[in-house]
C-alpha cells in the first residue's frame, strides 16, 4: 500500500507494509482514506476474469474515509512494469464523493453510468475505459497500481481526455492518494 497526502501543494509521502509493492489493505496509514478490491488483496494476484485472458472488465473497488476536503474522486490505473512509460489501463475522473463502491464491469463510455458527472479517459490502447491487465507472455508478474485521488474540485477536462491531461489537470488540485497494487502474469 503506498499513500500520499498533499499539504499546500507539497507532497508528502507515507508507505505502510511495502513501499510500492503492496502488502497492506489498501488504507492510508493515517487518514483512514482507504481503496480496496473485492477480487483481490493489496499486493495479490487479480483474477484473469479481470484481465485480457477473461471477461477484461473492471473489478469491484470498494471507496473509504474519502477527506472532507475533497469535492470528487480521480482514478489512474497503470502498469509500471511495462517500459519506459507506464502503461494507462483506465482512467476515470469526476467520481461524486459520495461514491462508495466503483462496481465491476463499468461499461466503456465517456460518462459511465454508474457515478452522475464522471468522465472516462483514453487508455494507452487509444480506448475508452478500462483495459485489464495483459502483460507479455513469459514476463515476470507486472504490478497493476490502482491510484486513487481525492480531489479538491471538479476538474474541467473532456471525457477522453488522456493521461497527460489528466495529470496536468490533477496538479495542485490533489489532497490525498492512495493506491491499491494488483499483479498478473501469463505463462
Amino acid at each position: 500500500m503506498q499513500r500520499r497526502r498533499y499539504l499546500a501543494g507539497t507532497s508528502v509521502a507515507f508507505a505502510a507494509g511495502l513501499a510500492g509493492c503492496g502488502g497492506g489493505d489498501g488504507a492510508g496509514a493515517d487518514s483512514g482514506f482507504s481503496l480496496t478490491a473485492t477480487a483481490f488483496a493489496d499486493g495479490g494476484t487479480i483474477p484473469a476474469r479481470y484481465t485480457c485472458e477473461g471477461g477484461d472488465v473492471n473489478p469491484e473497488l470498494t471507496i473509504d474515509g474519502v477527506p472532507d476536503d475533497a469535492e470528487t474522486l480521480a482514478l489512474v490505473v497503470d502498469d509500471p512494469d511495462a517500459g519506459d512509460q507506464p502503461y494507462v489501463h483506465w482512467l476515470l475522473w469526476n467520481v461524486p464523493v459520495s461514491t462508495t463502491t466503483i462496481p465491476r464491469s463499468v461499461s466503456k463510455t465517456e460518462r459511465p453510468p454508474f457515478a452522475e458527472g464522471a468522465r472516462q479517459g483514453t487508455n494507452s490502447a487509444g480506448e475508452i475505459g478500462y483495459m485489464g491487465p495483459c502483460p507479455p507472455v513469459g514476463d515476470e508478474p507486472h504490478r497493476y497500481r490502482f491510484r486513487l485521488s481525492a480531489v479538491g474540485t471538479t476538474l474541467d477536462l473532456d471525457a477522453g481526455a488522456g493521461r497527460g491531461e489528466l495529470d496536468d489537470a490533477l496538479s495542485g488540485a490533489v489532497v490525498d492518494e492512495v493506491t491499491l497494487t494488483g499483479r498478473y502474469g501469463r505463462d
